[in-house]
């Protein structure tokens, strides 16, 4: 496994893909500094653009590595290899490469701007941590849905969807359900839906990290009470661990379980 994560990080991270990806992030980051020099400022306007593309980039960037390297798989797949090596050691080669080009991408202009002697270093490393946890995450949906399906086109279409439901329409029936609902106790409801979408909850915790929940109205006063204590901080990253955790296991006992 080890040696098919190296393969394939290092093919990956010379590739065309992880270099535009870098230097996207590279150019907006520092388009945001010339535009204003503080670094608090910067960082809400990145906020939108990690939540929004890295969920994206990721889904769709694991779903077409993993049809176009299906030769290679199968290659793999004649050695006496575990097969569930062979497809966490992808998994860990793309989201790895994936969240190096977005670390420094966005790392090199904030220290340049000196964010080590900044107060907004903590906001700072949350929204990586963030960013890299749903690379991780959203690569392995990828390759759940890769593995279902053996159609390309299916497979992308699937993927897209899925990004489109946890990013847009999640958001919509969630709404929809507190205005429906708005004259009962829905406090656990909402800390419930939340944890269930990854979106959802990275954006709360950088907007509460960030000091911004009064925006979020009544909900992000509920949040702020819940998420704004240790036990709650430690409830959030313990449900990004599981949503890697989960899609890892499914991964695992598809390649298993799947006739190749």
């Amino acid at each position: 496994m080890d040696k098919i994560f190296r393969y394939s990080f290092y093919d990956l991270i010379r590739g065309r893909w992880s270099i535009s990806y870098f230097l996207f992030y590279l150019i907006i980051t520092i388009v945001l500094f010339s535009f204003s020099n503080d670094v608090s400022m910067v960082v809400i306007s990145l906020l939108n653009i990690i939540i929004v593309l890295v969920p994206l980039v990721a889904i769709v960037f694991g779903i077409i590595y993993f049809y176009n390297s299906k030769e290679f798989t199968e290659l793999l797949l004649a050695q006496p290899i575990k097969r569930s090596r062979i497809f966490v050691g992808q998994f860990l080669g793309i989201a790895t490469s994936l969240s190096l080009a977005m670390l420094l991408g966005i790392g090199l202009p904030f220290i340049f701007y000196g964010i080590f002697i900044s107060s907004e270093i903590s906001n700072f490393i949350v929204i990586l941590l963030t960013g890299t946890c749903l690379n991780f995450i959203f690569v392995a949906l990828a390759f759940i849905i890769a593995l279902k399906n053996n159609n390309k086109i299916k497979g992308f279409g699937f993927a897209t969807l899925l990004w489109l439901f946890l990013a847009v329409i999640y958001d919509g029936i969630f709404l929809l359900l507190l205005i429906l609902f708005n004259a009962y106790p829905l406090e656990r409801l909402a800390l419930g839906l939340t944890l269930l979408n990854p979106i959802d909850l990275s954006r709360i915790l950088i907007i509460l990290k960030l000091d911004v929940s009064a925006l979020m109205g009544y909900t992000g006063a509920v949040f702020n009470s819940f998420f704004g204590n240790i036990g709650g901080i430690f409830l959030a990253a313990l449900s990004l661990i599981i949503w890697i955790t989960i899609p890892l296991f499914f991964i695992i006992n598809i390649s298993n379980k799947r006739d190749f």
